[in-house]
């Protein structure tokens, strides 16, 4: 398989970044120079770059029109079916239309890319799997040892657009210490939905350990596969930190309040912790329908999302 890379670089301080323009537009390298000593901080299965592994195990990989999980494989809107592919090995559909597609590059500078992706216009066969035609335009800047990045969705239709945004960042574990389990992880969140086969049942119990996320824990004391919510802003930013005790380093996680939600999944391999924030939580679409507030589920005609997300080394 054929795919297109970028690479950026921010000239003052070293830093830099690469993406997969030809593989969902997946930043899957981000080096942060930090008083001179570069630091990894996104992990990504050998012989990535090939776009042959699995376009959700590695980088930071964008999922969208949805987000997570779809029971099954037919998605009914407004009385009508749409044909989706499964792709969870149990019998959902999962994680989007873009992530595995290639995209366009719309401008590049030395320290910056921006892509964009459209389903009329990239691949118009999406428009037999979805409401509605859709646009995504991607912009990765890199700052010091600051990767911004920063998300416009659009409905470009005449129909309303279901909808449903995240990210799937695989944060690499140590930053530059001895081990990933020493690595302490703060997650400012206060409950999480319920899960049953790994779909939303409606349910959001308060999280029993609420305070110890929101303080931190150790990695080694961290098996996630959960979806959490009620999270806590401050002003218009949300922040989660991964601090290695031994190298001195802290990587901050913030997003703008388009968010609602944040997955939080730990590899098998405890390489890496995925903190993946989310527009709504997944299935929104059916749980919106039982009349529970389950996130923004679409946008009307012409309409427009700006997202925000930061990855900065302190």
């Amino acid at each position: 398989m054929s795919t297109s890379c970028v690479a950026i670089r921010d000239a003052k301080s070293g830093s830099s970044a690469k993406i997969l323009v030809g593989f969902g537009f997946n930043c899957f390298q981000f080096t942060a120079v930090k008083n001179g000593r570069p630091v990894e901080l996104l992990w990504a299965e050998q012989g990535f770059e090939s776009g042959t592994k699995r376009a959700s195990g590695s980088g930071i990989p964008i999922m969208f029109p949805f987000a997570g999980r779809i029971p099954g494989t037919i998605f009914r809107w407004e009385n009508r079916e749409y044909q989706l592919a499964e792709g969870d090995g149990i019998g959902n559909a999962i994680h989007g239309f873009v992530m595995t597609r290639p995209w366009r590059v719309v401008a590049q500078a030395e320290d910056s890319v921006t892509g964009q992706f459209q389903a009329s216009v990239d691949d118009p066969s999406l428009l037999e799997c979805w409401p509605a035609d859709f646009r995504i335009t991607c912009t990765y800047r890199i700052e010091g040892t600051t990767l911004d990045t920063q998300i416009l969705l659009e409905n470009p239709d005449q129909r309303p657009l279901p909808y449903g945004f995240g990210t799937h960042p695989y944060f690499r574990l140590s930053l530059g210490g001895a081990s990933s389990e020493d690595c302490i992880v703060r997650l400012p969140v206060s409950h999480q939905w319920e899960l049953v086969d790994m779909l939303p049942t409606g349910a959001r119990p308060a999280v029993a350990n609420a305070g110890d996320l929101q303080r931190g824990l150790p990695f080694r004391e961290m098996t996630y596969d959960n979806i959490f919510t009620g999270l806590q802003f401050d002003g218009d930013c949300c922040a989660a930190t991964i601090h290695d005790p031994v190298a001195g380093n802290t990587l901050f996680v913030e997003f703008n309040r388009i968010f609602r939600e944040i997955v939080v999944y730990t590899p098998p391999h405890r390489e890496a912790i995925c903190i993946e924030p989310e527009t709504c939580v997944p299935n929104a679409f059916d749980l919106s329908r039982r009349g529970l507030d389950a996130g923004p589920t679409q946008l009307p005609p012409g309409g427009r999302v700006e997202g925000r997300i930061i990855m900065r080394l302190e």
